[in-house]
């Protein structure tokens, strides 16, 4: 039995889980790079950054100094995409993995030229370490406000899944588990461009039925590109896929949508990169997601669109006029 986790991020899906955990009854240790807001974190007990409404039990003990963590059954990552080898590396020069707790993904995104799964890049630090990933259509902002979700745990060892599902089961937080973590992975970093594709065409006021399309297509890309890579067809249907889909292509929280959003309006991206603190995986995902397509050779028009609207600065009215210049195809294909 799963009855502490160290949490290694403390933006707002690190803060929520450490609330989330803590409601569950296990003792949490909380970890951040900035020592001030850290130490802001553990005198308030609120993280006013991030999620300034949400106050933490007094069993969460929030920390900048990596040394003074103790071992924990469980050592939860939710660090940006970019950051998780560097911290994966410190963590580990610690010694919190030689106690073999599981060690868990909380971060969507495949690493850039190297194509790895997050799970993949914490394997190559914790070794001996079971691996999971929790993901599915989980906003932070709704989360911490207790509000009805569901997500899956994955991992390739289903007694490991199950381990991590009872740890995060809540009344409010339904928790499924699934043994094809490759594809759990892949559903959760895949959605990301997609969710900036959706924001932008609301940006560009194409009206529901193009969005509605746009999704749809999108799902299949995903399949198309996940199943190459050795993810189960199913799992692109099930919370993983199609529910974060769904979430992130629709929702005011996320930042994805929000981006393709002021890309939509005529907004450059640096400009909307630099108005933000908040982290978009969207950006870089793209590019390693475009960058495997490429390798497999899997068809993505989808992704190709958004990729050249982000890294070739093609206007999106362009990206838009191409897509639906291309020619007429069978749907199952």
């Amino acid at each position: 039995m799963i009855a502490s986790a160290t949490i290694l991020g403390a933006g707002s899906w690190g803060t929520a889980l450490a609330a989330l955990l803590a409601d569950r009854g296990l003792k949490v240790q909380f970890w951040g790079r900035d020592a001030a807001l850290m130490q802001h974190i553990e005198q308030t007990r609120r993280n006013a950054r991030y999620l300034p409404e949400l106050e933490l039990p007094q069993t969460v003990w929030a920390t900048s100094d990596l040394a003074a963590l103790e071992s924990a059954d469980l050592l939860i990552f939710v660090v940006p995409s970019k950051a998780m080898h560097d911290t994966a590396a410190q963590v580990a020069a610690v010694g919190l993995g030689k106690t073999r707790p599981i060690v868990l993904s909380c971060t969507k995104g495949i690493e850039l030229n190297s194509g790895l799964r997050m799970s993949q890049i914490l394997g190559q630090h914790f070794g001996d370490c079971p691996l999971a990933a929790l993901t599915g259509p989980n906003h932070a902002e709704e989360v911490s406000q207790r509000l009805a979700t569901a997500t899956v745990a994955a991992a390739p060892d289903m007694q490991i899944a199950k381990a991590v599902q009872e740890a995060f089961h809540l009344p409010w937080f339904r928790c499924y588990a699934s043994d094809d973590l490759v594809g759990a992975e892949w559903a959760g970093a895949m959605k990301n461009p997609y969710a900036i594709a959706a924001g932008i065409a609301a940006g560009l006021k194409l009206g529901d039925n193009a969005i509605a399309a746009l999704v749809t297509r999108a799902l299949a890309e995903m399949v198309r590109l996940g199943v190459s890579q050795g993810g189960r067809m199913e799992t692109f249907y099930g919370l993983s896929g199609v529910g974060d889909l769904v979430a992130t292509c629709f929702s005011e929280h996320s930042r994805n949508h929000r981006l393709g959003l002021a890309l939509g309006r005529g907004e450059k991206l640096a400009h909307i990169l630099a108005s933000t603190s908040m982290i978009a995986e969207g950006v870089p995902n793209t590019l390693s997601l475009h960058q495997c397509a490429q390798t497999a050779g899997v068809r993505t028009p989808l992704l190709d669109a958004v990729h050249d609207v982000l890294y070739l600065d093609k206007p999106p009215q362009h990206a838009l006029k191409e897509l639906l210049g291309r020619e007429p195809r069978a749907e199952a294909e």
